[in-house]
């Protein structure tokens, strides 16, 4: 079973669970992932999160995997969650295609208020895109460990994403 949302599918589940209203869908092409990079330090929490947010603004997914650890995890709204590097990676792989692939490439991520708990980084965001017709806001928890992501709690929900009206559509 797949679910395609009309603006896109832009995370991947590895092992096949599918949880539409969060955005969630499997994907073939997730047997076609890179090689992981090598893990890359951060020296405080907040360098861990303006590197992630950084690289998911550049589409850079490099940048994103070598910050995770092989046993990373991803907590997505409606209780679904990723475990592990390898799943994390065809997660981001989903998520820094072209748009017009389905992912949210050309999207910024801005921080709009930030808390800082230990090595905890909890950010309220807004999401804007040339493709969306308004900006889309959302929360994350970051937790850090020794330098990495060890977990990323989102609100992230693809399907409240408002598209652009395109030429022709009603």
């Amino acid at each position: 079973m797949k679910t395609r949302h009309p603006l896109l599918a832009c995370v991947a589940l590895a092992a096949g669970i599918l949880a539409p209203q969060a955005g969630l869908t499997a994907s073939p092409a997730d047997a076609a992932i890179p090689a992981l990079p090598p893990l890359k330090t951060q020296k405080t929490p907040e360098a861990v999160v303006a590197e992630h947010l950084d690289a998911l603004n550049s589409c850079d997914w490099k940048r994103l995997m070598a910050q995770y650890p092989a046993d990373a995890q991803f907590f997505a709204p409606l209780g679904q969650t990723i475990v592990g590097r390898e799943k994390m990676a065809a997660l981001f792989a989903q998520f820094v295609k072209p748009h017009d692939q389905g992912g949210l490439c050309g999207a910024k991520f801005t921080p709009e208020h930030t808390f800082v708990v230990g090595d905890t980084v909890s950010v309220q965001w807004v999401l804007t895109a040339d493709y969306l017709a308004e900006p889309y806001r959302g929360s994350d928890a970051y937790i850090t460990r020794g330098g990495l992501m060890a977990a990323i709690v989102t609100s992230f929900q693809s399907a409240q994403l408002k598209p652009k009206a395109t030429a022709g559509a009603p």
